[in-house]
């Protein structure tokens, strides 16, 4: 598999854009796929789909449903994995949450069925929140302005890097023996956002204040500052999840896959207050 080209969708995202360098890293060819990307992939026009997918053998997937608007996430998955197995593509990998019922009226694992059933070798990685929504996500003008305001409760979160995932996923590509499993993949501690927030406060310098709102008024909240009113019950739905301790418990995963501990919460804020994405 290492010298085939491996296709990887959102290759400038969060996950995507570690999973093409974990890729080159071990001497894959890799075609970095996206809307903005060396090869065009938007999955609102599906005549780009087949020319990403011309001579792949692999495949990384990442569905679109962490943004506004209503689609068929389940249906675009399982068309575009089907399209990947008629063309020639052996194995697929494809990114879902790690979330339990509906998350803004989403089902964020609806895509899981498309590649079981495509007929193509799958592997479907569930991961925890990312440590990197602190600082390139949707929590950063949060951090910066000193106050993470959101409807947790007291409930655990075990973040995971990204790196980590990224690193599971282009090792699912590559290698065989991973064939037909569903990865949760998380930290190896859970955390508070109190206590989340306690550890960027002392690797920056700065005070970060975690302040518990009700749902309900935290929907209203992002909507006041023009989010539209769909994406701000899934944002709403999606912390709700760690409100109720529903993936609290971490997992061995990353361990059991790369052999090594997954990356601690400590040293991913080190590093991002190292780097001054932090500073105002």
């Amino acid at each position: 598999m290492t010298q085939s080209d491996i296709l990887v969708l959102g290759s400038t995202g969060k996950t995507g854009r570690r999973v093409v360098e974990a890729l080159r890293a071990r001497g894959a060819t890799v075609r970095p796929a996206g809307r903005s990307a060396e090869v065009r992939f938007d999955w609102n026009d599906d005549r780009t789909w087949e020319p990403a997918l011309t001579g792949v053998r692999a495949a990384y997937l990442v569905d679109r449903q962490d943004q506004p608007g209503a689609w068929d996430a389940a249906a675009e998955i399982a068309a575009l994995a089907k399209l990947a197995a008629d063309s020639g593509v052996r194995r697929l990998v494809l990114l879902q949450a790690r979330t339990t019922g509906l998350v803004g009226g989403k089902d964020l694992g609806a895509g899981e069925r498309g590649v079981r059933d495509s007929g193509a070798e799958w592997t479907v990685l569930r991961p925890n929140w990312f440590c990197q929504n602190f600082d390139e996500g949707v929590l950063l003008d949060s951090v910066r302005a000193g106050e993470l305001r959101l409807p947790a409760g007291d409930g655990r979160e075990p973040f995971v890097d990204v790196a980590d995932v990224a690193e599971v996923a282009a090792t699912a590509l590559l290698e065989d023996g991973h064939q037909g499993r569903v990865y949760d993949l998380s930290g190896a501690r859970a955390l508070t956002l109190a206590e989340a927030a306690e550890e960027i406060s002392r690797a920056s310098g700065r005070t970060v204040r975690y302040v518990p709102v009700a749902h309900d008024d935290y929907v209203a909240e992002l909507v006041s500052y023009d989010v539209p009113a769909d994406y701000a019950a899934f944002v709403a739905d999606l912390v709700g999840q760690i409100r109720e301790n529903l993936h609290s418990t971490p997992t061995d995963t990353v361990e059991r896959v790369l052999g090594r501990p997954p990356r601690d919460f400590t040293d991913f804020v080190r590093e991002a207050a190292a780097s001054g994405v932090w500073n105002t």
